[in-house]
């Protein structure tokens, strides 16, 4: 169980600093970045241990990263533009 955090912490850890060199506009600081993907990453693994046990070391790690990657898109702002405007009736 001690690899898996550590694995899955690191690879939070991977996904988010990739995550702030690719997209540097349009997250918030990169200090809340580099923190919430090794901490999605281990709650992703703490509840993929618990719904499957243990000796499944890449399922654990998988359902790390992804639930690290929803978490870190939950981060994500939308880009200056607006899609449309409503007119108002008035």
């Amino acid at each position: 169980m001690l690899w898996e955090a550590l694995g899955s912490a690191l690879l939070g850890f991977a996904l988010s600093w990739a995550a702030v060199r690719r997209l540097p506009d349009r997250l918030p600081a990169s200090r809340l970045v580099l923190v919430t993907g090794p901490l999605g990453a281990l709650f992703g693994a703490y509840l993929t241990h618990f719904a499957l046990g243990s000796g499944h070391i890449a399922a654990t790690l998988g359902g790390a990263v992804l639930v690290a990657a929803v978490v870190l898109s939950l981060l994500i702002r939308p880009t200056g533009r607006t899609p449309f405007s409503v007119p108002s009736g008035g």
